[in-house]
């Protein structure tokens, strides 16, 4: 069976409740010159209000857009969410699913992430399946098991061929936000696990999964971190609302 494999390798993922129309307005127009060598391997997610700013000023642009969140639910009595249909409206090709955030803040389960997952690709969104740990997790020595299951919730519902739809971005809980960031070791071991479980069941898709880094991401550190073999691409946080900062992780790679 033929896979069609999402190629995007940074987004500017990580916006959070950040941003207003004239910041950006200069982010987003500065992200559109500067990325315009890139081939089209870039994307911005973007909080829900901000995304008919960034369809009108990327329509055109080889800058993909999409949400930081999803419904898993497709329509209903369901006030305050938004679901993969509207986001369609809008132009978005990606839908951030199960970030850390969105796990320990609003309880999205294993359960939930799956589903949200199942409800972007049946709108023909890419989803973007971010995994990883949190500190108590990786001191107990369990990084392996928390990651692996995470992925198993979504594999289990969705099957091996809409994985090959979609995007995987490890985000070690620790290193977001904090400064830390883990080292290119760490980060490739359990990039290399997640492709060798994938590989699992099948070789195929696992060869071809996008599988991004997230996690105190900055210019310094941009490069050694990508130049690991299982690595292909950031899901950039903080940096992302610097242009230059992004851009100069995006040349990195």
């Amino acid at each position: 069976m033929a896979y069609t494999m999402p190629r995007i390798k940074f987004v500017a993922g990580n916006w959070k409740m950040h941003g207003n129309l004239a910041s950006n307005l200069a982010l987003l127009t500065a992200v559109r010159s500067g990325a315009a060598s890139l081939g089209g391997q870039v994307a911005v997610c973007v909080p829900y209000p901000y995304l008919a700013q960034a369809q009108a000023l990327l329509a055109g642009s080889n800058v993909a857009w999409g949400a930081q969140d999803v419904s898993e639910h497709a329509q209903g009595a369901y006030t305050g969410e938004v679901s993969a249909a509207m986001l369609n409206d809008f132009g978005c090709r990606y839908a951030i699913v199960g970030h850390s955030e969105r796990r320990s803040f609003y309880g999205d389960t294993d359960t939930v992430v799956a589903a949200k997952f199942m409800a972007a690709l049946k709108a023909g969104l890419t989803p973007i399946l971010c995994v990883g740990e949190t500190l108590a997790e990786r001191e107990a020595g369990i990084t392996a098991e928390v990651v692996i299951r995470q992925m198993e919730a979504v594999m289990a519902v969705a099957g091996m061929a809409a994985l090959g739809e979609a995007v995987v971005a490890y985000e070690p809980v620790w290193a977001i936000g904090t400064g830390k960031t883990a080292t290119p070791a760490q980060a490739q071991e359990v990039h290399a696990m997640i492709r060798a479980r994938v590989a699992r069941d099948d070789a195929a898709v696992a060869e071809g999964l996008q599988i991004l880094y997230g996690g105190s991401v900055k210019p310094s550190n941009a490069r050694e971190l990508f130049g690991q073999p299982d690595i292909d691409g950031g899901l950039i946080g903080g940096a992302s609302l610097v242009a230059d900062d992004f851009l100069g992780i995006c040349a990195a790679g």
